[in-house]
């Protein structure tokens, strides 16, 4: 199968990929929670990244889990081998938020030839379907980052402006606990005045190796939370790796604006000029 044209579905099934992993446009990214992972078994011809690398890190003068500078990733992508005319398929071994936030990083930098494997390396290894343990080693490549699709990212200012002014919906993925402020590491807990909170991992079949959930199974819920397809969203968790996977969802579902906040409840929550609301005294 020749991934040319983006044949491959931003959602793509294990036995889909093994079909194509012949194309020579395809790089496999394996982004797993564990290092060991990786080494345990990864599709064939996938290539490792470590999570940390998608954030700023602490020495950036950011949150340390925001977006990194165009000159970083532009040295993490070149690493990796990508170009322009790459198809990357993501994966990871948890269901998909380390993935999802590599996905919405390309989509921010406009490289919109990629897919998700559906289910990541749990998917993969239930359907029996062959894998490598021997690391592989990309070819580098001169790829350089620009932040070509920003209306993917919200910023702590945006936010608040929105909530005073537009109809912005916020799609906390944080556990119950932490949305209602009952749990957390910050300096201050509780939640995004008006957010709707849906647990990432209630998005998820673990029945069927954690793909993503029937699709009319995930309208009616989140719509019944109030979110839908045509009210802009921006979805956070602690620090945008939750809802790395959320912002994937929407995209599937044709949410048509839907964004993320990378900085999340780890920089929102560690100001003193956010507002914040609590559902229970904590």
């Amino acid at each position: 199968m020749s991934t040319e044209d983006n044949l491959l579905p931003l959602i793509v099934e294990p036995d889909t990929l093994n079909d194509a992993l012949s194309a020579p446009s395809l790089l496999i990214i394996d982004v797993p929670a564990k290092a060991e992972s990786y080494a345990q078994g990864h599709v064939p011809g996938a290539i490792f990244l470590d999570h940390t690398r998608l954030f700023a890190g602490a020495d950036s003068g950011k949150t340390p889990n925001d977006v990194p500078e165009p000159e970083a990733l532009t040295n993490l992508f070149s690493s990796l081998g990508l170009t322009r005319d790459t198809h990357v398929i993501a994966y990871d071994d948890e269901g998909g938020g380390w993935a999802g936030r590599l996905l919405w990083t390309l989509e921010l930098m406009g490289h919109t030839r990629y897919s998700y494997l559906n289910g990541g390396i749990h998917a993969w290894r239930a359907a029996g379907l062959a894998m490598d343990t021997a690391p592989h080693t990309p070819k580098p490549s001169d790829y350089t980052a620009e932040f070509k699709h920003p209306e993917v990212m919200m910023d702590v200012d945006a936010i608040k402006a929105e909530l005073d002014n537009g109809p912005l919906a916020v799609w906390d993925a944080r556990s119950p606990d932490e949305y209602d402020g009952l749990k957390g590491k910050n300096r201050h807990l509780g939640h995004i005045p008006g957010a709707i909170n849906l647990e990432w991992t209630d998005a998820m079949d673990p029945e069927r190796h954690y793909r993503l959930r029937d699709y009319a199974e995930l309208i009616t819920l989140l719509g019944a939370k109030g979110l839908d397809p045509e009210t802009p969203v921006v979805t956070h968790c602690q620090s945008h790796h939750r809802s790395g996977f959320t912002w994937l969802v929407g995209r599937a579902l044709g949410f048509t604006h839907i964004s993320a906040y990378p900085g999340s409840w780890a920089e929102w929550g560690n100001r003193d000029d956010t507002p914040i609301e609590k559902t229970h005294d904590a």
